[in-house]
């Protein structure tokens, strides 16, 4: 299904052949983000990202870089993260040299031009105001500053006003060189091409990435001793709140039993919280996944509701919390969920970037790729027993964090129902 290979410099690849699809996918994820910056160049992450676009000694401008992707009918795009950063083009398999071709002229040879980046400032201080302009995108960033206070797993990735205006062309410089190297960059190939050929070609398109040893990625903490509540206080019609627990990192032999617990509460339609709080007319939406990182990692429940409903909207999560930490899952209810997340798994991997993205987050954060099948092994053999167990373990008063936007200032009001 998959095979992997290291190139001189130390860059992990992966190439995933598959014969159902007419499109090839070419995706490389950098193992930084902004969990990687210090309080001066905050935000340097997600900005070198936008100035990768900027152009090339090939390409000297964007449009240079974007006509060329456009004229196939390609898709492309990149993205940050706390702990990535990812840079990948979707194309038709016949145009499989040009995508190697695009991404790794910008990876490797962007100008980072000084009027560039002093043009990017501006388009990235207005991504910044839309941002916080947007309560439902603005509160899982919230809820992460509560749990990594003072800790720049809890910044924002795109970093502060001030710092945009005020980093150089030589601060991405000296980031590009500390994580930008070949022991920490992974490329994944998925789709239809050519496989005796496609080996060649990745080395022939990066085989310039530095060999140089990357800089390790700064740790994060994870400690907490009581219930913790942050009130962002903003005059709307509606408070956007996220509630939830610490949880798991990646690796963690329980993810498989959270994963699992996360869709029974909130993870679709039919969930219990989703029949609790949107179809009793709480709330429009309302969902729980769980997010695991590196160091730390965490489940969350997320909605929005009218400011006069919001102390019930988050006792009604709590109860759910307590319920599913004091009985067991029934076996049916169980079942669906496994079937949920592999149906999932199923229709996400028939197209060539997520089948990209599969092997490749996997291959960065654990070094260890599982396919869908073993992946599939481990969700079934997943008890009730597993599941009330997780539960119990996060679900206690030390853990707990709230989130909330909007006309509220009373942090006192919330810390009293914040209990099991």
């Amino acid at each position: 299904m998959y095979k992997k290979f290291k190139l001189k410099n130390g860059a992990k690849i992966v190439i995933a052949p598959m014969k159902s699809t007419k499109t090839v996918t070419v995706l490389v994820i950098v193992g930084t983000g902004s969990k990687n910056e210090t309080n001066k160049i905050r935000g340097i992450s997600h900005f070198l990202e936008h100035m990768f676009f900027k152009g090339t000694e090939k390409r000297p401008t964007k449009l240079d870089i974007s006509k060329e992707l456009d004229s196939v009918g390609g898709s492309y795009n990149a993205f940050t993260g706390k702990e990535h950063t990812g840079f990948w083009a979707k194309v038709d398999s016949k145009h499989c040299d040009l995508a190697l071709d695009v991404i790794s002229d910008m990876l490797l040879n962007s100008k980072l031009a000084t009027e560039d980046i002093d043009s990017e400032r501006g388009t990235i201080i207005e991504e910044l105001n839309m941002f916080f302009d947007n309560p439902m995108m603005r509160i899982p960033f919230l809820f992460e500053e509560v749990l990594y206070l003072n800790n720049s797993m809890g910044w924002d990735i795109g970093g502060t006003k001030k710092t945009i205006k005020s980093v150089q062309k030589i601060d991405f410089m000296d980031y590009y060189k500390k994580y930008y190297t070949g022991d920490n960059i992974v490329i994944v190939v998925a789709g239809n091409f050519n496989e005796k050929l496609i080996k060649n070609k990745i080395n022939q398109y990066f085989n310039s990435i530095s060999k140089t040893k990357s800089k390790k990625q700064l740790k994060a903490y994870d400690k907490q001793i009581k219930p913790n509540v942050y009130l962002k206080y903003q005059k709307t019609d509606q408070s956007h709140l996220c509630l939830g627990v610490r949880g798991y990192k990646n690796g963690h032999k329980d993810k498989y039993a959270l994963n699992l617990l996360s869709i029974i509460l909130g993870g679709n339609m039919s969930s219990r919280l989703y029949m609790s709080v949107v179809e009793k007319g709480l709330a429009y939406y309302i969902y729980t996944s769980p997010e695991s990182y590196n160091d730390v990692g965490y489940l969350a429940s997320q909605t929005g509701v009218n400011n006069e409903k919001c102390l019930n909207a988050i006792n009604i999560i709590i109860d759910e919390y307590k319920k599913i930490k004091n009985e067991k899952v029934g076996i049916e209810e169980i079942k669906r969920a496994k079937d949920y997340l592999k149906g999932q798994s199923v229709i996400a991997l028939e197209s060539s970037s997520s089948m990209a993205s599969f092997f490749a987050t996997q291959e960065l954060d654990v070094g260890k790729i599982l396919t869908p099948e073993e992946k599939f092994a481990k969700i079934d053999k997943v008890t009730a027993e597993d599941i009330q167990r997780v539960a119990n373990d996060i679900f206690v008063d030390k853990k707990l964090n709230l989130a909330l936007i909007g006309p509220f200032n009373n942090k006192k009001m919330f810390r009293k129902i914040l209990k099991f």
